[in-house]
């Protein structure tokens, strides 16, 4: 009946003693990207803020990328998705991603849109 879990995080680079010192490893490694996040979002530093890419900044990906990292920590340990079965985790993530993917590519099209009406004075669809 006993479940061995598994004290390991970044694919067993660091690994723990017991589940307390895993969900502590983990609470400060996601306080540690939080704060990253805080320090850039005060700073705003010039090279992310005046650069795009797929018409975005790149501050705002770094957002996005850091809170997918965050997400999936937060979803593999906390709700130990790396405990179930491979069928279980690959349905979870897989939808994840794609609503993710989804969102995102509704956040650029619709951020450009919306970018480009305020810039030129004109709307650009007539919905």
């Amino acid at each position: 009946m006993g479940h061995e879990h598994k004290l390991e995080i970044f694919r067993g680079l660091i690994k723990f003693k017991n589940n307390i010192t895993k969900i502590w490893g983990v609470f400060v490694l996601l306080s540690i990207i939080t704060i990253i996040e805080v320090y850039v979002g005060i700073t705003k530093p010039e090279f992310m803020t005046e650069s795009r890419f797929l018409a975005m900044k790149l501050i705002n990906w770094f957002f996005i990328i850091l809170t997918l990292v965050k997400a999936y920590y937060i979803t593999w340990d906390f709700m130990h998705m790396r405990d179930e079965t491979k069928g279980l985790r690959r349905a979870v993530v897989w939808t994840a991603i794609f609503l993710i993917c989804y969102l995102i590519l509704i956040l650029l099209i619709e951020g450009d849109y919306i970018y480009e009406v305020y810039k030129n004075n004109y709307v650009k669809f007539d919905f």
